[in-house]
């Protein structure tokens, strides 16, 4: 079974500001609330067939390595990765689109393939799940960027 997440959100920030802040890669713990660290593979330029590796949050205080591949990097308006999810295949991205000069739609979407011993969890509350953690994401990148846009001002 395949599901898919999106949230959507109204940035005060430029396109490109918006990009520039989701290319950088060591910033994603900032927003992301399970990766506590992450680098491009191989100091590579995020492009397609790189690999983001993390340290993500583990069960009670612990760590883990995990990666994902970058599938599409199309400046200005998207990016996407895929890699696991558990047990499980998924995909995510991000959609950019100006809405004046100083204003930017963003939408990240995401697609699990449930699989293996995932698929014994509600799909309903694993989507919720998901739907909650990528709304508060978007919410963090908001943030974010309108805060390095008034320090930039």
């Amino acid at each position: 079974m395949t599901f898919r997440t999106e949230s959507r959100i109204s940035i005060g920030g430029s396109v490109d500001e918006v990009w520039a802040y989701l290319c950088d890669v060591g910033r994603w713990p900032e927003w992301a609330p399970t990766v506590l660290e992450a680098w491009v593979s191989g100091d590579a330029p995020l492009q397609p067939g790189a690999q983001v590796e993390q340290r993500a949050k583990g069960p009670l205080g612990t760590s883990r390595g995990r990666a994902q591949h970058v599938t599409v990097v199309d400046k200005p308006r998207h990016l996407a990765f895929a890699g696991p999810l558990g047990t499980s295949a998924a995909r995510w991205g991000m959609e950019l689109e100006s809405d004046g000069e100083r204003q930017t739609d963003a939408t990240m979407w995401i697609e699990v393939d449930l699989a293996g011993p995932m698929r014994a969890i509600p799909s309903r509350l694993l989507e919720g799940r998901i739907q909650r953690v990528s709304d508060r994401e978007m919410v963090l990148i908001k943030a974010a960027v309108e805060s390095d846009a008034r320090r930039a001002a």
